[in-house]
């Protein structure tokens, strides 16, 4: 019979799929159908550092400082009063999902600064997460910011929110650190029990003829994985927290990619928001289905077996496989 189990953040799960932040998690029901469909784990969507501030009533004046000299400007922030979901009842959602489904049930928190997060952190222990994942969305656009700051900015959230909590401690962060081998060394020994490779960032649209800044979502496809699995395959057995591969995962193929490189769980949002939740049953299915033509008995035996771990230098790996794609496409 065909293992899935594998672990993540040291919970023990029936199959590495995993459902990543997004508004799909914003009901009870829907958390409930995930576990139905297969599910191993869900991440709820994430609490945003802003909704947390705004209790106090200083985001407004920071958000609009500056901005009344240029209408145009005040279309970059949302309004985060009409954010669904506040403090108090994302604590709600965290204590009924812990008694609705029987999947371990991990918190989100997005943002940049310690301040409210030590104390929602410890919040969200409280309301029965099982983990909480910190989904650090930042850009360094401040020119007086440098690379080393960015570093210590990173470090200093991780350790200090490990050191408020109990519960494991997964950290989501985005791919554009000039040296990410590094970042990840650093964000294991501030205390991460987890990395999740990669967050990603929307960029905005301009609409030319209301001169308005416009969101533009674009949801992931499986072509998105290549990046990840490259990270994911260089960093296994090279540090010692566990990696959540999230962007591209779309199949069961995308699945067994993860775990071959080294990956504990693949996580999925895209997908299910493309096709709806019902399309775990047919991921896990893929994954299963795959391994039995390939007399693959576990996932556990997969993992890790296409990584860079036995590369003595993977940089100079990864530059030439860069080159051998440049000639095999110029021979063509």
């Amino acid at each position: 019979m065909t293992d899935l189990a594998t672990t993540y953040l040291g919970l023990t799960l029936k199959n590495p799929l995993v459902v990543s932040p997004s508004p799909l998690s914003h009901e009870l029901d829907a958390v409930k159908r995930m576990e139905d469909a297969g599910a191993a784990a869900v991440v709820l969507h994430s609490l945003f550092e802003e909704q947390i501030r705004i209790e106090s009533n200083d985001l407004d004046n920071f958000l609009n400082r500056g901005t009344e000299s240029f209408a145009e400007s005040l279309s970059y922030f949302p309004d985060m009063g009409q954010y669904r979901i506040g403090p108090d009842a994302y604590l709600e959602l965290i204590r009924k999902a812990k008694a609705a489904v029987r999947i371990p049930v991990i918190a989100s928190l997005n943002g940049v600064s310690t301040g409210g997060w030590i104390r929602y952190a410890k919040k969200m222990e409280e309301a029965g997460a099982d983990a909480l994942e910190l989904n650090v969305y930042y850009i360094a656009t401040d020119f007086d910011t440098d690379s080393a700051a960015v570093d210590k900015m990173y470090m200093d959230l991780v350790r200090d929110v490990r050191a408020s909590v109990k519960i494991p401690v997964a950290v989501k962060l985005g791919p554009y650190f000039s040296a990410m081998a590094s970042m990840a060394r650093k964000l294991e020994q501030a205390g991460a029990n987890a990395l999740v490779l990669f967050n990603r960032f929307y960029q905005p649209d301009f609409d030319l003829e209301k001169l308005e800044v416009t969101p533009n979502l674009n949801l992931s496809r499986s072509e998105e994985l290549r990046l990840r699995l490259c990270w994911v395959a260089i960093l296994y057995g090279r540090i010692k927290a566990d990696m959540a591969v999230t962007g591209g995962v779309h199949t069961g193929e995308d699945v067994i990619k993860c775990m071959m490189a080294g990956a504990r769980v693949a996580m999925m949002t895209s997908a299910l928001l493309r096709n709806g939740i019902e399309h775990l049953k047919v991921v896990r299915d893929g994954v299963v289905r795959w391994m039995e033509e390939h007399e693959y008995v576990s996932i556990k035996q997969m993992q890790g077996s296409m990584s860079q771990k036995s590369v003595a230098q993977p940089a100079a790996f990864v530059r030439a496989n860069y080159m051998h794609v440049l000639r095999s496409y110029a021979m063509r």
